[in-house]
């Protein structure tokens, strides 16, 4: 990923934040002789520093996806910055975002057990806290046949990457600027501009 040094995330814990915040991801490998995506919810074990997931089994990416090196992209809040907000004539149209981009090697999960936990912490982590849904409660004949539908995965992160273009680059009162207009815009705009202001604060 191309990022310049004053974007650059060099924590790893703030990486593995925005991961847990946007964790349907890409996944991008070689299949077929072609560049091959897939978009699924992915597991971060921080403590283990991998990913987990599964792929439906007719979704033939997975079939000669182990070993290779593979992308995983992670995308975080992103908005447009319009040059009417820089106070000058002197200036462009430019996007704000945040991403992080995983790499490592596939690990196909053949365990039983070990497919139904992460089943398990995938549905846990995405179920509302009032919600009455709890998967081990499920006939586990019913799980264990569509568990023969998806091929679950573990991924060892070998290297990682992430970046913020928050409009660094620019003096503090043309960001101040920005961050004034994001605020009276949408949700993603909104959660640019709490960025933004975060950056400011340290400075």
């Amino acid at each position: 990923m191309y990022t310049p040094s004053h974007f650059k995330i060099e924590d790893l814990s703030k990486m593995y934040d925005l991961i847990e915040a946007h964790s349907f991801a890409t996944i991008v490998s070689h299949h077929q002789w072609r560049p091959f995506a897939t978009h699924i919810p992915l597991l971060l074990r921080s403590e283990e520093h991998c990913l987990y997931g599964h792929f439906a089994r007719s979704n033939s990416q997975w079939m000669d996806i182990e070993g290779q090196e593979i992308l995983v992209i992670f995308q975080g809040p992103h908005c447009y910055i319009s040059p009417s907000w820089y106070g000058t004539p002197a200036a462009v149209p430019t996007w704000n975002y945040t991403a992080v981009h995983v790499y490592g090697k596939v690990e196909l999960i053949h365990d039983d057990d070990e497919v139904l936990c992460v089943l398990q912490q995938l549905t846990s982590k995405y179920e509302r806290t009032d919600s009455s849904y709890d998967l081990p409660s499920v006939d586990p004949h019913f799980i264990a046949g569509l568990s023969k539908g998806i091929q679950t995965f573990k991924l060892p992160i070998s290297s990682i990457e992430g970046k913020a273009k928050l409009s660094q680059n620019q003096p503090i009162e043309r960001q101040e600027r920005i961050i004034r207009e994001l605020e009276r815009k949408g949700d993603l705009e909104q959660q640019i501009a709490v960025l933004m202001k975060g950056n400011l604060h340290k400075e």
